[in-house]
């Protein structure tokens, strides 16, 4: 027993005697990093960093710009008395035929849709009414009066009451009578001349306007035809004025 305590007394002597303890080194795999440790690079401020900006695509920024040049163009445009002219023109044009359709009687209106022109381009309200009186009657060969009539009665009734003229009755006589005229110069109230039995000038019609003219027609009576429909344009002789409308037509 003294034994083992002198072995103690004397290995806490031992240790007593030792002054400096060397520490303990443990060897791992991994390496530590400690962040106490100061970093080698300096620290670069935000001021240092130098940024170059990217050339925007963004079209964007550019329509203010767009925007203000089309805005300003406007500005630009100066009413030459020459423009001014023009306006004033177009407005009176303008007023004229409103004017005139206001004033338009149920006649002229219907002869506008028929002839497909406007009311002021229409031919006289006496040649119109003259016609009208006419207009739907059934064909009757040698016939002159509204319960039938034929192409040359049709003409001689529209002559007197529009003309106050005599003109002869069949239409061979009306063209053989009649100044002849291209189709240039044709004019309301012209006689228009067809050859429909392959024996020269066989019908007639009254020119209108616009290529228009009203006649009575073996299938369908008085009425409104093109001179450039096929049938009649196959069959167009010429056209005739007669010399006395002519006349009356300039004295009014």
């Amino acid at each position: 027993m003294v034994r083992q305590v002198l072995i103690a007394i004397a290995f806490l002597v031992f240790l007593s005697s030792c002054s400096t303890f060397k520490p303990l080194n443990f060897t791992s795999n991994k390496q530590v990093t400690s962040s106490a440790v100061p970093t080698t690079q300096p620290t670069k401020f935000i001021e240092e960093i130098a940024v170059t900006p990217k050339a925007s695509t963004d079209r964007t920024a550019i329509k203010p710009e767009i925007k203000q040049t089309v805005s300003t163009r406007g500005l630009d445009i100066v009413e030459t008395p020459a423009l001014k002219q023009e306006s004033d023109e177009i407005s009176r044009i303008l007023a004229s035929r409103h004017a005139a359709v206001e004033d338009a009687s149920s006649v002229q209106l219907k002869y506008a849709v028929l002839l497909n022109t406007e009311v002021e381009a229409l031919p006289t309200k006496t040649l119109l009414e003259s016609v009208d009186e006419w207009y739907g009657v059934r064909y009757r060969t040698g016939g002159n009066t509204k319960t039938g009539v034929d192409c040359s009665g049709f003409t001689v009734a529209v002559y007197a009451a529009a003309y106050g003229l005599a003109i002869p009755r069949v239409s061979r006589e009306q063209y053989r009578t009649s100044r002849k005229i291209s189709t240039t110069e044709l004019q309301e109230g012209d006689l228009v001349f067809f050859n429909t039995n392959g024996r020269g000038v066989s019908h007639v019609g009254v020119y209108l306007g616009n290529n228009k003219f009203i006649h009575a027609s073996v299938s369908r009576g008085v009425m409104v035809n093109d001179l450039y429909e096929p049938y009649y344009l196959k069959r167009y002789i010429g056209a005739g004025r007669m010399e006395e409308k002519e006349a009356i037509t300039a004295s009014n």
